[in-house]
Formats: structure tokens, C-alpha cells, sequence
């Protein structure tokens, strides 16, 4: 029987971005039992032994310990486990030099949820009937974003400019401040760095343009940190993390091997942190208790910040290696296409100028050689104008075997020449 839904029953039932994807793959996979793929889809991190080690080890702790039964069996403060929240405050306090208190963090179940209530709590119809926006200052960006919004009308999305180098068939986005538009409208902001799907790092003076852009109208500058250090640490280009009275430095402890337990960090002003916790209080409660008390441990020992900076870094740093290598050594030096600069997360970025069909045609055309990546038109929620190049870019995850990342690279360079060729020859 087909449920009857309500207006906003009807938008959260709808797969979004890379979801929607997802299940086509998944079919993929399903119908294709026994046919080999090179699966480089994935944005689910790799289990590294380290790792799951240090996690084991943190649990063994936990349940060696009394207050085992504190965090499983009884409720908590809707702000987060208090032991996690003054590891965080502490540790930032020390290695940035900041003056966190308690009040300034909040914790939730995954930086989804997050990026969910700040979207609903600033962005939307105000009381008045006014529209806040929700801008994305760098498109391409997270496909999540597209979903979080119960006003799909709020998000709003900007164009980048290119910086081109030709000749070394590489290329890298850039926030277009000519273009950019922050108002009295704007009810927050909402990047990620370093940025899933392109691998782009924003630089310092950027980051703080834009959040000086939205300082006069108090709008939040949400810094989406899935992959900045301290932890995962997954930046192969320098940064460090810039915090400011309004900007929420928001993390997530997925790519540090806890995608199972859900665990998104908001860091900023108080007031902020407080509306954002009693959306929470309304909606779960408070989030899960055990990934926090095992983070805690991990924090404080500083081995999280350790195994992130020389295991994590370090190995996806290398499979970014093996793929631009690979791919540089395949590909056809006279075809525009241009790879993303690798400055972080675990994805590479290809863009395959003047290509003759479109991002989801070629990636069926990949799949019929037995290699899976993702079409990159599902990487820019809000952008409202038609731009050819949404159709001309593909998201490849380093997750695969550094032997897969090789095949793969030379399968997609070979397809690559003969979707070029078929249309220099009909044309």
C-alpha cells in the first residue's frame, strides 16, 4: 500500500546525490555475480589494521572499566558524553591555542545530522516569511548537502573558477569572490575542507574571506572537517584549521575508522552550539554513547592524532600516488582532460573536457569493462544554473588495492580514447 506523505514526507523519501547512485552500483554488483569489477566507488574507508587495533584496544579499556555500564545503560546530557567533550576541549585548547569550554562543543550522531540541523536551524522561512539561504561558495562539494534541507529552495550554490595548467593536464578550483554573494539573506554557510569529492583544499585567506564576508550578517560559517587534521588528518597539502567568533569547525570521527558509531563534533560560539543542541534534544535525545567513551581514550592517549597523521595520511597519500601516476602513464597526452589536485581526502577528481557524452553514459561505458567510479554530477546541489562541465567530471575513490587503482586507471584511459575517437569520427 502507498503511503500518503506530506509535503516535506515526499522530499526526504527521495534518494539524493550519490545515494541514488549507490543503488544503481549495488545492482551493478548484484546482477553482475561472478564478473570481476574494479569497484573504485566507495566513500566507505578501508579497515587498516592500526587502526581497528587502536579501537580494540579502547573497548577492552571501556569494558575493563566501572564506568562501562554508565555509558551503556543509562541516558546522557543531549550535548554529548562529558568525558569525550572535555578531550576535544583540551586537546584543541593545547594544539591551537584556543579557550574552548565545554559549552563550545557540541556532539552528535555523525556530521550528517549536523549539517541537517544547522541547515533547518539558519536556513529556511523565518518567522516573517523571509528566505534564509544556504550557500555553498564552491561547487563542486559533498552530495550531502543536498539532502539536508527541509527548504530545498534555501541552498544555493556558486560556480568556481578554474586555474588551468594545460600542459600538466592538472587543474584545481577556487572560490569566485566576483561572484559570490553573501547578504543579509544569507542564514549560514556550509563548505568542506579538505573537500569531498575534489580533493581541494581551501587556502587560510579564502577561508577567512568568506567567513569575513558573513561576519556582518551573523551567519555561521560551517567548516566541514571530515578529513582535516588533527584527526583523520587526511590533507596531503599543509593547512591548519581556522577557527573564528563565526565560524563552527565541524568534524567527524568516520574517517578515523568509527564510520559504524556516528560521531560528528561541532566547535563555536556558545549560542550557536546551544540552539544547535536543543535541535538535537527534540530530534534523538543525544547520540550513542559507546563510540564517544572510546574516542575519549583514543584522544587523550594521543594516539588518534598519531595513527591519523603517520598511518592515515600516509596511506591514502600513496594510493593517491599510484592513481595519478597510473593514470598520467595511460591516458592520451593530446585529450583535454585534466586531473583534480590531490590535496587531500580519499578521492581523486578527473575532468574530461569537451566530452562527447555525458558523466552517467560514461560511467556505463566504464562498467562494461569491469570498473566502477561515480558520475560527477551528483557533487553540485544548488548550483542552479546549466553548466556542461556538472556532465564532464567523475569522482574515483583511492579505496581499491593499489593493483586495482593501476587496472582501473588503464581501463579508464583506454575508454576514455575511444569515446573521444567515435565522436571524431561521426562528427
Amino acid at each position: 500500500m502507498k503511503p500518503a506523505l506530506s509535503k516535506i514526507g515526499e522530499q526526504m523519501s527521495h534518494l539524493t546525490g550519490v545515494r541514488a547512485i549507490m543503488k544503481d552500483i549495488n545492482e551493478t554488483l548484484r546482477a553482475g555475480a561472478g564478473q570481476q569489477f574494479i569497484n573504485l566507488s566507495a566513500g566507505n574507508p578501508l579497515i587498516l589494521p592500526e587502526v581497528e587495533q587502536l579501537w580494540r584496544d579502547c573497548t577492552q579499556e571501556l569494558l575493563a572499566s566501572s564506568e562501562y555500564g554508565e555509558v551503556v545503560c543509562r541516558y546522557g546530557s543531549s550535548q554529548g558524553y562529558a568525558p569525550l567533550v572535555e578531550a576535544i576541549a583540551n586537546d584543541f585548547n593545547k594544539r591551537y591555542g584556543l579557550n574552548l569550554t565545554e559549552r563550545n562543543i557540541l556532539l552528535t550522531p555523525g556530521s550528517q545530522s549536523l549539517y541537517f540541523y544547522a541547515a533547518n536551524v539558519f536556513g529556511g522561512y523565518t518567522s516573517s516569511g523571509d528566505l534564509k539561504e544556504i550557500i555553498l561558495p564552491l561547487s563542486p562539494d559533498y552530495t550531502g548537502y543536498g539532502g539536508v534541507t527541509l527548504c530545498a529552495e534555501a541552498l544555493i550554490a556558486y560556480k568556481p573558477t578554474l586555474d588551468i595548467d594545460a600542459g600538466a593536464h592538472k587543474f584545481k578550483y577556487r572560490p569566485d569572490f566576483s561572484q559570490l554573494e553573501i547578504t543579509e539573506n544569507t542564514g549560514c554557510v556550509i563548505f568542506s575542507r579538505p573537500c569531498n569529492p575534489t580533493g581541494n583544499v581551501l587556502t587560510d585567506d579564502e577561508v577567512k574571506k568568506i567567513a569575513a564576508l558573513a561576519a556582518p550578517f551573523n551567519a555561521p560559517v560551517l567548516i566541514d572537517s571530515a578529513y582535516a587534521p588533527p584527526y583523520p588528518a587526511l590533507n596531503f597539502t599543509e593547512m591548519t584549521p581556522v577557527f573564528g567568533d563565526n565560524i563552527l569547525h565541524c568534524m567527524s570521527l568516520s574517517k578515523v575508522g568509527l564510520p559504524g558509531e556516528r560521531i560528528g563534533i561541532a566547535i563555536g560560539d556558545e549560542e550557536w552550539i546551544h540552539v544547535l543542541e536543543c535541535f538535537q534534544t527534540n530530534m534523538c535525545i543525544h547520540p550513542s554513547r559507546y563510540g564517544q567513551a572510546i574516542a575519549a581514550r583514543a584522544i587523550n592517549s594521543g594516539k588518534l592524532a598519531e595513527i591519523s597523521e603517520q598511518v592515515i595520511r600516509s596511506f591514502y597519500q600513496n594510493k593517491f600516488t599510484v592513481l595519478e601516476e597510473s593514470l598520467f602513464a595511460a591516458m592520451p597526452k593530446d585529450l583535454p582532460w585534466f586531473l583534480h589536485r590531490g590535496e587531500g581526502a580519499i578521492f581523486a577528481w578527473l575532468w574530461l573536457d569537451e566530452l562527447p557524452i555525458t558523466d552517467w553514459e560514461f560511467y556505463q561505458e566504464l562498467k562494461q569493462v569491469g570498473v566502477i567510479i561515480v558520475p560527477g554530477s551528483s557533487f553540485f546541489p544548488g548550483l542552479r544554473e546549466d553548466w556542461l562541465h556538472k556532465h564532464q567530471c567523475l569522482r574515483i575513490s583511492l579505496t581499491g588495492s593499489d593493483e586495482e587503482i593501476a587496472i582501473g586507471m588503464q581501463r579508464l584511459a583506454k575508454v576514455t580514447q575511444q569515446v573521444y575517437q567515435r565522436a571524431a569520427v561521426s562528427a
